[in-house]
């Protein structure tokens, strides 16, 4: 099936909700403006469509392989990566001073869906890369800056992150990977890393990998973790690559899904290297701080990942619709036809597809919005307005990547089930994205990391004020629903309402438990990371509602508003009514949640 990036969506979201013109009037975004991001967007469809689409079945069905230590992608991927680093998008949201185009997030993140929808498992190795030279700006020296972060943006170079370890996953107070400091400043790394994303391949001449260890004398737990540059390659003085380093791989991954992307196990110190036994590291930043260099990949990456949730729940909804409309079967039960009809003139096929999209919509809005917060935060001149802006952000971070991933296995499922039998069947191709989805709610941080993250440092640590702080732009939105002449703004506004007063309770509920009660708190957690997500999604929904009704009474692209307004009907009715039910279970079931014996389950 043909993808077609979902161009005109995005800028919609990005002009009448994400506001790019306000973010058109920071300093050095300013070329940055509606017709900038239509120019970038329209050509990056074009790339991702005829280059990047074509591979995604492909790399499912022949995922590259291993040989001794090497790993070979997916046939085609090596010449996708590097036309796509040619042509510059690899650098599109990067600083101008390393090589990049400084485009604000809030255009990159839209380019960045389209290759995630094209092919999930290539863009991963983009991703990793970009959280990579996140870290080295943040917490790098000069020089490793100046070293690694013009190859990565150019693309010949690309990096990785490094966390997990056999007895550690998200608990990384277990980590055990070792540094030992030498008398040149450089440190020797031994130990093992496990499920690491595009850890070894052969599309570029050298890999960057950000590594997690302790030193000798570290204090136990995450207080006591560094990290590393630890390169596959040494880079001379003159920028040329040197001597092979100890770090190795020892073998990757068979996986439900994303199969094209690798995922190594990587063994440092084992003498495999030309400068062992121990690879060499240079350390990033001031010993015993590398967790809180290593978040600042994290959060970035679990943006992206909330951004691939989107991106394949979009390929799975395209696919369905395809399929729907082309798939001959049973009588309509209006007898509107007298045969036989396409299975989208059924209701129940009709209520799929628009749970699909109406989840995607709502999730992409959420997330430009986000995006726009994000480069507020980090360029907006008004050093109180960035400080609202990053409070705001750091609250959806965790929305934007629990809720859209959550959603893309249910997208993804009601894709399979639009097929019916053929859903099953691998050569249609709709089982792809279900099982390509079912990482994405687990990696950089599981949804229960996510609600745990939302309910100790996102509403407790500041008694919920940015909660009632969004709570109080939603009244508004209300307001301005129930002031106008439509049923169908007024109506939502109601619903609207609705679920803003069960996030208040919830949000009380709450910091009422959190320290004298933590396992009710926390036992609903997730149910309040979805109602969350589900009402500052509606928002937007409602917001998008205001917009297409006003621009479709004067004539204005009439086909799109009026999808637009039949989405966000949908979406009150049928997903904005899911936070009541999400509500009386965290308020009423956290006691059942615990009350079974251990020995009983």
């Amino acid at each position: 099936m043909t993808f077609r990036a979902p161009v005109k969506d995005q800028l919609f979201c990005m002009k009448e909700l994400a506001g790019l013109d306000k973010i058109a009037q920071i300093p050095g975004f300013e070329e940055a403006g509606y017709e900038t991001a239509q120019a970038v967007l329209e050509e990056a469809a074009k790339f991702n469509e005829a280059v990047v689409a074509p591979l995604n079945w492909s790399g499912d069905q022949d995922h590259g392989s291993w040989d001794d230590g090497v790993v070979r992608a997916s046939a085609g991927f090596k010449e996708a990566y590097k036309a796509l680093t040619e042509a510059g998008w690899h650098g599109l949201q990067q600083p101008t001073q390393y090589g990049g185009q400084g485009l604000p997030k809030t255009i990159g993140s839209a380019c960045l869906e389209m290759t995630m929808a094209a092919n999930l498992s290539f863009s991963l190795c983009s991703i990793l890369t970009t959280g990579a030279i996140e870290a080295l700006m943040t917490a790098g020296s000069d020089e490793l800056k100046t070293r690694y972060i013009p190859k990565m943006i150019e693309g010949p170079w690309t990096g990785t992150m490094n966390l997990t370890e056999p007895q550690a996953g998200s608990d990384l107070a277990l980590v055990r990977s070792k540094a030992v400091k030498q008398d040149d400043g450089t440190y020797r790394i031994s130990g093992q890393k496990i499920f690491i994303t595009w850890g070894e391949h052969d599309m570029v001449e050298n890999i960057v990998h950000l590594v997690l260890a302790r030193t000798p004398d570290a204090p136990e737990g995450v207080k006591g973790i560094s990290l590393f540059v630890v390169p596959k390659f040494l880079v001379n003085e003159d920028g040329s690559l040197g001597k092979r380093n100890d770090v190795y791989c020892a073998s990757i991954e068979e996986k439900l899904g994303i199969k094209a992307s690798p995922t190594a196990v990587l063994v440092f110190g084992d003498d495999k290297g030309a400068v062992g036994p121990g690879a060499i590291g240079y350390l990033v930043g001031e010993e015993n701080r590398g967790l809180e260099y290593m978040f600042i990949m994290m959060n970035a990456a679990r943006y992206d990942v909330g951004m691939q949730g989107i991106a394949v729940s979009e390929r799975a909804y395209q696919h369905a619709v395809a399929y729907a409309k082309d798939r001959i079967q049973s009588r309509p039960v209006d007898g509107s036809q007298p045969g036989s009809a396409a299975i989208i003139h059924h209701p129940d096929v009709k209520r799929m597809l628009m749970t699909m999209r109406a989840l995607i919509e709502g999730a992409r809005a959420m997330a430009l919005v986000g995006a726009a917060a994000y480069d507020t935060a980090h360029h907006h001149p008004d050093a109180e307005v960035a400080k609202q802006a990053q409070s705001f952000y750091e609250f959806l971070v965790p929305l934007i990547k629990g809720f859209s991933t959550e959603n893309s296995v249910e997208v993804t499922s009601l894709g399979v089930q639009v097929h019916g039998g053929m859903g099953f069947i691998e050569e249609t191709g709709a089982a792809q994205y279900y099982r390509d989805a079912r990482i994405l709610p687990i990696y950089e941080g599981t949804t229960a990391i996510q609600a745990n993250d939302l309910v100790g440092r996102k509403t407790a640590r500041d008694r919920g004020a940015m909660a009632k702080s969004i709570a109080a732009q939603i009244a508004d939105v209300e307001g301005q629903l129930a002031a106008r002449d439509s049923a169908a703004g007024k109506k939502l506004g109601l619903q609207l309402k609705a679920a803003r007063e069960s996030f208040l309770q919830v949000v009380e509920f709450v910091l009422a438990n959190v320290k004298t009660n933590p396992n009710a708190a926390f036992a609903g957690s997730v149910p309040y990371l979805m109602l969350s997500a589900n009402l500052v999604s509606g928002w937007q929904m409602a917001r998008a509602l205001i917009v297409a009704e006003d621009k479709l009474a004067v004539g204005e692209d009439a086909a799109f508003m009026t999808a637009k307004i039949a989405t966000a009907r949908f979406y009150g009715d049928h997903i904005l009514a899911r936070v009541t039910s999400l509500r009386d279970s965290i308020l009423t079931g956290g006691e059942s949640v615990t009350a079974m014996p251990l020995d009983a389950f």
